[in-house]
């Protein structure tokens, strides 16, 4: 006798929608013309579910181990659960036994990316502190650009999930949907802007130039008194647009040169509080995921988050740079912690 086919995922299915419709064991078995014990045993198995998991004793350790296990992390940021246990020298803890001892301490966080810092990169930072580190910040006008997508950054939809939930879909666009360039000065207690850049430009020497023209100088800095003009000193970062000779002799004719004109370090985002102010925004705007559908939906959102941020918060990150000066110079030159 020859041996029996097993169900497959067609018959399967139909014992199922079958069942739905309140069909028995034994019509179902003449209905798809196979054995009724076949159709039973199916059934059966069905039934079951899986088996619950047996939780095994977790292997305890002690409080020695612990503190070891605690210096490791400190001493080997990002490193894995196995690799922290191991140059411990504590072996035989289950994965699930070392991460839950290991989030009691410490949580899960990627690598900050920032430019690479070289020896002359570290040299000009600590000689641009010294530099200014008499100078009055609150007449220093921070700038700097920033690019918001529909999406937000990767890695921003985290959350927590209920047991029994599923986490919600999120769109994923083939071609980025695009994004919306953002530009933005602090002073003092005060926020000028944001503006928008329009959209398609793409900013060189020239359009910056006449972005500045159209949006900082026009609708702010011609209300200014001459005593604030004398006196404020402009800032902004060494990107191709800004450092190249046709806008230093553009801001020149504007009055803004020699000691008016800040002079900027290489690779230095974590110097500038204009940064932090990008952070408040964008945690404000892809909180709890958001997505948007347009780019006029995205700038509303960053011009509505711009507006929360009050005067109080802006002075807090343009005091916070005779700090940043002093830990600059403290780490000799290398990035400051924000």
């Amino acid at each position: 006798m020859g041996q029996k086919k097993d169900l497959t995922g067609s018959e399967k299915s139909k014992i199922v929608r079958y069942l739905a419709e309140g069909c028995s064991s034994l019509k179902i078995a003449k209905l798809l013309k196979r054995d009724h014990r076949t159709i039973k045993r199916f059934i059966q198995n069905s039934r079951q579910g899986r088996k619950k998991r047996v939780e095994k004793p977790r292997r305890k350790i002690t409080a020695h181990e612990l503190r070891k296990v605690k210096r490791a992390a400190a001493k080997m940021p990002l490193a894995t659960s196995l690799a922290i246990f191991q140059s411990c020298n504590i072996t035989g803890v289950p994965k699930s036994t070392r991460c839950a001892i290991l989030r009691d301490m410490a949580k899960v966080r990627k690598a900050e990316r920032r430019p690479p810092l070289n020896k002359t990169h570290k040299l000009k930072r600590q000689d641009w502190a010294k530099k200014y580190l008499k100078t009055g910040f609150s007449k220093v006008s921070w700038t700097d650009e920033m690019r918001v997508s529909l999406d937000g950054p990767d890695g921003w939809a985290r959350g927590w999930i209920g047991k029994g939930q599923r986490a919600p879909v999120r769109l994923r666009r083939q071609q980025g949907g695009g994004g919306v360039l953002v530009w933005a000065d602090i002073i003092k207690d005060e926020l000028v802007g944001p503006f928008r850049v329009e959209d398609g430009v793409k900013l060189n020497s020239q359009s910056y130039c006449q972005f500045l023209e159209d949006t900082f100088f026009k609708q702010w800095y011609r209300k200014k008194s001459a005593s604030f003009k004398k006196n404020m000193i402009f800032m902004q970062d060494n990107a191709p647009s800004h450092a190249s000779k046709y806008p230093t002799a553009w801001l020149a004719r504007k009055g803004i040169k020699e000691e008016k004109l800040m002079t900027w370090p290489p690779c230095s985002p974590d110097l500038n509080p204009i940064e932090n102010l990008w952070s408040i925004i964008k945690c404000e705007i892809y909180k709890e995921g958001k997505q948007y559908t347009s780019l006029n939906s995205v700038w509303e959102a960053v011009v509505a988050s711009a507006r929360n941020v009050d005067g109080e918060q802006i002075k807090t990150l343009t005091e916070s740079m005779d700090g940043r000066l002093l830990s600059v110079l403290a780490k000799k030159g290398d990035y400051i912690g924000r």
